[in-house]
Formats: structure tokens, C-alpha cells, sequence
């Protein structure tokens, strides 16, 4: 690594430690992103073991976050809830990425490309994005690689479109037209001069990709088409204790502060991205 690049990273993760919303979201993530690898030491109870006699418990000291309907502990079921989250999370927002930067390339690079490529996108976009989602989960299964698969093809338009934008305003630019002058392959010119210049946009909406799927994959599991019970997920413990919320409303709030405070990191940390990464924001 040469001295410029070298540089460029030392004072893009300066600009990051003195952001405020970064480095509050990224402080968030950090805590979820422990307690999830952290699951099986921090967790003194099987999340999946019940124990009748012990149903309906309040917080207490044996159990942080009391038990459900079915005496399992639900600050076991949490932390390894984080885990199937930021799992499927992690899934979607990189499989998004990879399709958004393909079909987003080629749309906004070739004109014969992006009638096809975008009515295609803009057909996905006409259907609101829980509904798809429901809609591929019956097709393909409640499992949880399916969740995957579904919410990918949900969000993948909005990161092809951003990925298009960038390239159609990079493409007419004049070291674009210097670097065809020379003879240089399309290859050459989308991954090396065009792909490179798109990458802080795509790095925002990974971010929100990432928020985005864990809301949906938590309302797929409250709904039912989400990974299947018993499977420890913030959507299935939500679901299995709306029908308690009066007589023991600890079943669903500490899962829905898991799913806040995931999901506010996330944004958080998007938006101190786009701070940081947004050239007009340097002074």
C-alpha cells in the first residue's frame, strides 16, 4: 500500500472518530454484534429447553427478561435471536451488493442494457416490499436461507439504481472520455474508473440493506413466513407473545428494544457514512 492510500485511510478514519452519528451507531452495532458472538457464554439457559412450572416468569435475577408461554428464557432466546438477525442481515446486504453493482454497471454502462434492466427493477419496485416478500417466502419455504433469498430479491433494486445513477453521471465525465481515448477496455474502464467512484453511495445503502432486512425478517417471522418456530428469532418471539402483552408484556418488549437498537445503529452509522464519505461535507 503506497503512502497516498495510506494517507486517504488514516484521514477517513479520523473523519469517522470525530462523527457523532458514526461512531454512535457503530457503538451500537459493536454491543448487538457481542452479544450475539457472545450468545452461548452470556446465556445461562438452553433457548430452545421448556419448562412448564416456570412459564410466564417476570425478570428476575434466574431470568433478566423473565420466560414466555413456554418457560424458555427469553434473554437467552435474545442473544441468539441477534445471531439469526445480523445472519440474515449480513446475507441480504451482501448479496444486494453483488447484484446491485452487476446489473447497476451494466444498466447505467450500456444503453442497449438499461430499457430491459430497469423495467425489469422498476416492476420489482411496484410491489410493496413485505408483500413480495410474503409472496416469495410461499413459493420457496419458511426456512431461514429462504428469508435470504427472499429479502434479497426485495431490496436488490434499490442498490441497482443506485449503483445506475452513479455510473450515469460518472460515465459522461472527461477522464471517462481520456481513458476511452487510450483504448481502453469496457472491463477496464466500469471496475477499474467507473466502480471505484460509486462505492460510497453503495457503501450508505449497504447499510440501510442491513436495517432494512432485519425489520423484514422480523415481520416474516411475526407473520409466520420467517424462519419456523422454534427457531430463537426476535420476529417469532414477538409473534408468540402479542397475544400476552397485558398480562406479561416482557415477551415482546425487550425483543422489540433487541429490534430498535439494531436497527437505529444501523441507520446511525449509514448516516455518519454518508456524512463522512460525501465530498461536500469535507469542510
Amino acid at each position: 500500500m503506497d503512502r497516498g492510500a495510506k494517507a486517504l485511510g488514516c484521514e477517513f478514519l479520523r473523519r469517522l472518530w470525530r462523527n457523532r452519528l458514526a461512531v454512535s451507531g457503530f457503538g451500537l452495532l459493536a454491543v448487538v454484534l457481542a452479544a450475539a458472538l457472545l450468545a452461548d457464554v452470556l446465556s445461562s439457559h438452553d433457548p430452545l429447553t421448556m419448562i412448564v412450572k416456570e412459564r410466564m416468569l417476570a425478570p428476575s435475577a434466574q431470568h433478566l427478561m423473565g420466560t414466555d408461554n413456554f418457560g424458555r428464557d427469553i434473554f437467552s432466546r435474545v442473544l441468539h435471536g441477534a445471531r439469526l438477525s445480523l445472519g440474515v442481515g449480513s446475507g441480504v446486504m451482501l448479496s444486494t451488493v453483488g447484484v446491485g453493482v452487476l446489473f447497476g454497471l451494466l444498466s447505467g454502462y450500456s444503453p442497449r442494457l438499461d430499457g430491459p434492466i430497469m423495467r425489469v427493477m422498476d416492476a420489482m419496485m411496484a410491489f410493496p416490499a413485505i408483500l413480495f416478500g410474503i409472496a416469495i417466502m410461499a413459493v420457496l419455504g419458511p426456512k431461514t436461507i429462504n428469508v435470504v433469498v427472499a429479502l434479497s430479491v426485495v431490496y436488490a433494486p434499490r442498490t441497482v439504481r443506485i449503483v445506475r445513477a452513479s455510473v450515469l453521471a460518472i460515465r459522461q465525465l472527461d477522464y471517462i472520455e481520456a481513458v476511452r481515448a487510450q483504448a481502453a477496455g469496457h472491463l477496464r474502464i466500469l471496475f477499474r474508473h467507473i466502480l471505484p467512484n460509486c462505492l460510497s453511495p453503495l457503501v450508505v445503502q449497504a447499510t440501510f440493506n442491513f436495517a432494512y432486512a432485519v425489520l423484514a425478517e422480523a415481520s416474516l417471522s411475526f407473520v409466520g413466513a420467517g424462519a419456523p418456530p422454534p427457531t430463537p428469532s426476535w420476529g417469532n418471539i414477538l409473534s408468540e407473545g402479542r397475544i400476552y402483552m397485558q398480562t406479561a408484556s416482557w415477551i415482546t418488549i425487550f425483543p422489540g428494544l433487541a429490534i430498535a437498537i439494531t436497527v437505529l445503529g444501523l441507520n446511525l452509522a449509514g448516516d455518519g457514512l454518508r456524512d463522512v464519505l460525501d465530498p461536500r461535507m469535507k469542510t
